[in-house]
């Protein structure tokens, strides 16, 4: 059962319901904020106005996964100009309305954020006797810091250079502000959470474990945005930068997962599958355990997990209502998977439920994030359910500390024994362990001759622990590989398309399946099979479906489509959304990356 059903929804009335504008100054006095301040129980409620934010379409389905493609494993496209659609082929506009939720709901959340620093930095309950008052206050200044620099991090992403706003509105401070430099916003941000975490608690220390802030938690967030910093970024002027200090970004990353590691090692669980079927269960892990360290809990009710992103559930009598996904998993990140990695068949949804909740095979172009399903949500939701599933989102996990730790030490020193061995670690979950000798030591030694082999290996090792959680775009971005990786996805699926119209290559041009037990079982999908054994084989188009005689050069439109604008330098930087150059009063504008 889920620990917490309030964290989302409980908000102080003066903090929800200010003015029209997330840039005005709400109506706050000096009494209320030293009130609220004052205690544990108000200054809990508090900083529980921020997650509310989460629950806002901003977040649950255009920050969370709507706005994370198109990348090397997520891909979509579309001919429609709506709004996803712009963002996904990179032609947005300023009118664009995803833009402007994600922007106001993000100064949303900054602003709730820097009223409870303000507060409690201004409270004597901050330094009080009380040794429990001292800690909770502590947790909670640093729940905010650390949730306003991941507020800030999504700007700075998706928009760039952007206004830094460090206090909550108030009679005599300037809320109207110029843009930042995105880096001097990052430097800062994670500055904050590293003099906030030594006072914060351990997940096993707070009320709600994984589904609050907690001192993992910041711990991974000043490694991730570290390497944010650390990483490239398009300018203005259509070019790829870093700054010439981001080795010292890199030991940020190295010595906080490393203080991590040390602090609260766990063993990674050993069931990948168990991890995400959690969230669908409304199972909280135990925070002593848990390979997720935080995770956004959404309420029954809300969230958009398992209706556009995971298995696809077809509408009908059944219990469990419908849901699809606006992601789809190419069949060049299927087959980059080893055959024997646990991880694919978690990550790559092959099936989906019709209306009478029966398994099918997918198409080739329709494969589905596997690793959350509204079919698994105990109690069923509903036959005319879709939205709001209430299954959580992972924002962090334990093995991305540990391979950020990896890409980070790699970095530095080289593949060190350290950064070997934080490999294995993550290799060996994925393997049984009678294969660990071949695809966890060898392949290890294999790819650690050279800085730059491990670097790859990283890169792709990233790809395969977290397909589907919607973060590579953002790795891609500090890489400076998001045009490689892309067209390289795009021309090995024509590679496919071109191999199965020819009879050539090993894979299949056509797969047998059949259900057993109401589930799909697939004969042949890493080989190909001439003819099925007998008669209780299904034979479906595969790879030879890739081809059509529609699609441009005979392929498939989303081949060569959905990638189309990913040339270097992707332009992945967003306009600012006109309501922020309307209400700047001319301090804002749109002045370069060719908008």
């Amino acid at each position: 059962m889920k620990n917490i059903k309030n964290i989302l929804i409980i908000a102080l009335a003066f903090m929800m319901h200010g003015c029209s504008d997330f840039l005005e100054p709400d109506s706050l006095s000096t009494f209320n904020s030293e009130y609220v301040f004052s205690n544990v129980d108000d200054a809990r409620k508090a900083t529980n106005a921020i997650y509310t934010h989460f629950n806002q379409d901003a977040f649950r389905s255009r920050l969370s996964n709507n706005m994370t493609g198109n990348t090397d494993i997520e891909q979509n496209f579309g001919t429609s100009t709506s709004d996803r659609y712009q963002i996904w082929n990179l032609t947005p506009q300023v009118t664009n309305g995803d833009l402007k939720v994600v922007w106001e709901e993000a100064y949303k959340a900054i602003r709730d954020a820097n009223f409870v620093i303000d507060g409690i930095n201004a409270s004597a309950a901050l330094n009080s006797t009380d040794p429990a008052i001292k800690s909770n206050m502590r947790q909670f200044l640093g729940e905010a810091y650390t949730l306003r620099a991941y507020w800030y991090s999504m700007l700075v992403f998706h928009f760039g250079d952007v206004p830094f706003m460090t206090q909550a509105p108030k009679a005599g401070v300037e809320f109207n502000l110029p843009k930042e430099d995105r880096n001097v916003i990052l430097s800062a941000v994670i500055q904050d959470m590293i003099d906030a975490e030594k006072d914060m608690q351990w997940a096993d220390q707070t009320s709600y474990g994984i589904e609050q802030v907690n001192r993992e938690y910041t711990l991974g967030m000043i490694a991730r945005l570290a390497l944010q910093r650390g990483g490239w970024f398009l300018k203005p002027d259509m070019t790829m930068d870093r700054k010439s200090d981001y080795l010292d970004y890199y030991q940020i990353a190295k010595d906080y997962t490393q203080k991590l590691i040390t602090l609260k090692d766990r063993e990674l669980p050993k069931d990948f599958n168990q991890i995400f079927l959690n969230e669908s269960k409304f199972i909280v892990a135990n925070p002593k355990t848990s390979d997720v360290l935080f995770e956004v809990p959404f309420p029954i009710g809300q969230g958009d997990v398992g209706w556009n992103i995971g298995i696809r559930v077809d509408a009908g009598t059944h219990p469990y209502g419908s849901g699809g996904n606006y992601m789809n998993i190419p069949p060049s990140y299927l087959y980059s998977f080893d055959t024997k990695d646990i991880r694919r068949d978690v990550t790559c949804g092959l099936y989906y439920l019709d209306k009478d909740l029966v398994p099918q095979v997918v198409g080739i172009g329709a494969i589905a994030q596997g690793k959350w399903s509204r079919e698994y949500l105990s109690p069923a939701p509903g036959a005319s359910t879709n939205k709001g599933t209430g299954i959580n989102w992972p924002m962090l996990r334990y093995s991305d500390v540990v391979l950020m730790y990896a890409e980070a030490e790699n970095e530095l020193n080289g593949p060190t024994a350290a950064a070997q061995s934080a490999l294995k670690r993550v290799r060996k979950r994925a393997f049984k362990e009678v294969d660990w000798t071949d695809k966890v030591d060898t392949y290890v030694a294999n790819v650690s001759g050279s800085k730059d082999n491990f670097f790859n290996a990283i890169v792709d090792e990233r790809a395969w622990e977290f397909g589907g959680e919607m973060i590579r775009k953002y790795e891609l971005i500090r890489w400076n590989l998001y045009d490689k990786k892309v067209q390289a996805a795009s021309e090995q699926c024509k590679k496919y398309a071109d191999e199965a119209k020819a009879g050539t290559g090993t894979l299949p041009d056509y797969i047998y399946v059949k259900n057993v037990n109401n589930r799909l079982v697939i004969l042949n999908l890493d080989s190909k099979l001439a003819i099925a054994p007998d008669a209780t084989w299904t034979r479906v188009s595969w790879l030879n479906a890739l081809n059509s005689s529609t699609g441009a050069l005979g392929y498939q439109d989303w081949i060569t489509k959905a990638w189309a604008n990913y040339t270097y330098p992707v332009r992945y930087i967003m306009p600012l959304p006109a309501v922020a150059i309307t209400n700047s009063k001319g301090l804002l504008k749109n002045d370069g990356y060719g908008y």
